[in-house]
């Protein structure tokens, strides 16, 4: 399975880190995207190198060549969704495509631009409660939520829960052709 990460500059270390080598532990081949298909700097200064631009496909395709969308947290949501309109659209496409979808913490802004939260429940940063309920969620403080494609989780705390589901969820999917 083929699992993609969109991130950019400011992205919250650990929770780029360790979904993406628990994904490779798992076997999975793991991609990262960023807005100008460049290296980003985490918000400790750790660098993760890309392997595309965000806008080097249409949104469609990236969810026809993908079996996972993975959206960490800290700076990176709010300027993806501003910098990078293109990543909005990629997790509709998913979500479209009833594609799985992992965000953690402020990875919830990414998918309230993306209009995929209506009457869904989700677990995001305690910030974003008021903004994942205007955007028709119900907000839930616990350490990971799953609901049906989306799997969704608070803080770095949770990361174990996080992609305990997100393997779990993967291995239910069928391979994509």
């Amino acid at each position: 399975m083929r699992a993609i990460v969109l991130a950019t500059d400011g992205v919250e270390d650990s929770e780029f880190n360790y979904p993406y080598y628990r994904l490779q532990e798992a076997g999975h081949e793991v991609d990262v995207a960023t807005p100008d298909g460049e290296t980003i700097e985490g918000k400790t200064g750790y660098e993760f190198e890309a392997d595309y631009a965000i806008d080097e496909y249409d949104a469609d395709r990236w969810a026809d060549e993908y079996d996972l969308l993975v959206v960490p947290g800290g700076y990176s949501p709010e300027p993806l969704r501003l910098e990078a309109p293109e990543a909005a659209d990629i997790v509709a496409a998913f979500d479209d495509a009833d594609q799985p979808i992992a965000a953690i913490c402020h990875g919830a802004q990414l998918l309230i631009s993306a209009d995929v939260l209506e009457d869904r429940s989700v677990a995001a940063y305690w910030s974003l409660e008021d903004d994942v309920e205007n955007a028709g969620a119900t907000f839930v403080d616990e350490e990971v939520v799953v609901d049906d494609n989306l799997v969704t989780a608070r803080v770095p705390d949770d990361l174990p829960a996080f992609a305990s589901e997100v393997l779990a969820l993967l291995e239910e999917e069928p391979i994509a052709a």
